[in-house]
């Protein structure tokens, strides 16, 4: 009976964002909470902060070398940077990996051509990373959108992408 319950209310969730034209897996723009901002330094030794990507909207990917299911992910989030690049999406990876050893061939052999810098502890509780891959979506204010745990369903997300690439920015919104 529970699990009938349960399942009724996610139909009806569903439902009533079908209904509204909203998207089921983003946060309603007026509940989003501002991303965290953070600094980090790129392969090529290039610090980058995530504060300097707003008016864009930002695919943020925690992942390791070692992680399956980033392995699965990163060739699709390299095809939405090209893909949506010049609509203002930006990729940018965590690497939750130890050291540049482990990252710069990989990035190499996967040809990925997105910013990536290497997360700490700190950046994973700011973000609440317990496991990876770790999917956020950041709308163009620097407000997370929509995060998930796990392999993302490519469809699904590449949807989201272009539904908040369509958002506009929100006059006077706050900096992240």
């Amino acid at each position: 009976m529970r699990r009938l319950s349960i399942f009724l209310r996610v139909v009806l969730a569903i439902l009533a964002a079908t209904a509204t034209g909203a998207l089921a897996s983003t946060i309603p723009a007026a509940s989003r909470k501002a991303a965290p901002d953070f600094s980090l330094t790129d392969a090529q030794g290039a610090a980058f902060k995530l504060s300097q990507f707003k008016g864009k909207v930002v695919l943020l990917n925690f992942w390791a070398t070692w992680c399956h299911g980033c392995k699965t992910e990163i060739p699709w989030y390299v095809e939405f940077q090209s893909a949506y690049q010049a609509e203002g999406l930006s990729v940018i990876g965590v690497s939750m990996d130890e050291n540049w050893q482990l990252v710069r061939p990989f990035l190499q052999e996967h040809n990925v051509h997105y910013i990536v810098g290497i997360g700490d502890d700190a950046l994973s509780r700011q973000y609440h990373v317990s496991s990876m891959p770790v999917s956020l979506l950041i709308d163009r204010d620097g407000r997370i959108a929509e995060s998930h745990v796990g392999v993302v369903d490519r469809t699904a997300l590449e949807s989201d992408i272009a539904s908040l690439l369509n958002e506009k920015s929100t006059p006077g919104s706050q900096p992240r």
